[in-house]
């Protein structure tokens, strides 16, 4: 402590000199000046850059939560349009939900593949069956064919076996669609009839006559159509409105009437027996 005194005593002018700096420092900063604006403004800009740093770390940390909640309101606005909804009295007009929409996260999927199939993170547990149609926030995904508790596998629209019941956006007129196993951005619309000639960006979207999604739903848009006047039905190529690539959130559609409408379609088919 002596030695510590010494020094200072020592070099009491240069301590003095840097006592009154730091005092000058401090009493500008403090005061409405000039001087205390630039020392005010430059702490700002610092938290300023720091607040704003942590907050776009946040945000990036937290889309996965904000993109599942939108998922889920995105279900719940389905839920409620018009598409939703079958009159089954003209006179009474009695409203009731037909379709309803599961919101499921993909955790497997493939493309490349000659049969693709998707994964989701939902299943019996939250009401996935099989046979439920599967769409994107774009269109039509794929059909659930297969289910444990919390999981269901889905056939994609990318594979062999898929062939889906369309109709001709424009005109109405029933096709089909399925997949050549060539390339996961494209599809091929059959059973076109050849008076029909369709023009690039014709959409396709999903008839209704299949019980397992509403009518109205996106499949994709003409890519090109080769006209044969020597065939009764010609094809076309058909670009998915659903990116199979980069798919994250699907939802099941649950047709609360399917059973119903099952029953009544295997007693007349009983009939004609």
């Amino acid at each position: 402590m002596r030695n510590l005194f010494a020094l200072l005593w020592k070099n009491q002018f240069f301590v003095l000199f840097i006592l009154l700096e730091v005092t000058s420092i401090v009493l500008l900063s403090r005061s409405y000046s000039y001087h205390g604006s630039i020392t005010h403004n430059t702490t700002s800009d610092i938290t300023g850059s720091v607040f704003s740093s942590y907050g776009n770390i946040s945000d990036y940390l937290s889309l996965a939560n904000e993109n599942e909640v939108l998922a889920n309101e995105n279900a719940e606005l389905r839920n409620m349009i018009d598409a939703s909804f079958l009159i089954t009295d003209t006179l009474y007009v009695y409203r009731d939900s037909m379709f309803r929409y599961i919101p499921a996260k993909v955790i497997s999927n493939s493309v490349s593949k000659s049969n693709n199939f998707i994964m989701i993170n939902k299943g019996a547990n939250h009401g996935i069956k099989k046979e439920m149609g599967v769409i994107s926030s774009n269109g039509v995904a794929g059909v659930v064919v297969g289910v444990s508790d919390h999981f269901s596998t889905i056939m994609s629209m990318l594979h062999g076996n898929m062939r889906i019941s369309a109709r001709i956006k424009n005109s109405g007129q029933l096709v089909n669609v399925i997949w050549d196993n060539n390339d996961y951005l494209f599809g091929t619309v059959i059973d076109i009839p050849s008076h029909i000639k369709l023009g690039k960006g014709d959409s396709i979207i999903t008839s209704g006559n299949s019980l397992i999604y509403p009518e109205g739903i996106m499949i994709g848009q003409i890519e090109s159509h080769e006209i044969n006047n020597n065939k009764n039905l010609t094809t076309a190529i058909l670009r998915y409105s659903t990116d199979f690539n980069s798919i994250k959130h699907l939802y099941a559609i649950e047709n609360i009437m399917k059973q119903e409408q099952d029953s009544l379609l295997s007693q007349f088919d009983s009939d004609n027996e």
